[in-house]
């Protein structure tokens, strides 16, 4: 699944995927923000087949905070 989310990030952010790791955020990478926020969110829930609470979505700040959720959801 970590790699899937490093994939479907790096397509959101367009950045390469080699670029992500558990430290990648909006103060990383440039291209983080609100929309592509709202990006990732859309295409996380296509990908995976599920739906986030408003607040899974506040709190996805980070990769390694998204791949929590994720997990949580037993993705």
């Amino acid at each position: 699944m970590e790699e899937r989310l490093k994939e479907i990030m790096s397509q959101v952010f367009d950045v390469p995927k080699e670029s992500i790791n558990n430290d990648s955020s909006p103060d990383t990478i440039d291209n983080w923000d609100s929309v592509n926020h709202m990006n990732l969110v859309l295409a996380l829930e296509q990908a995976f087949g599920i739906s986030f609470e408003p607040e899974e979505i506040i709190e996805m700040m980070n990769f390694e905070l998204v791949l929590v959720i994720l997990r949580d959801k037993e993705i």
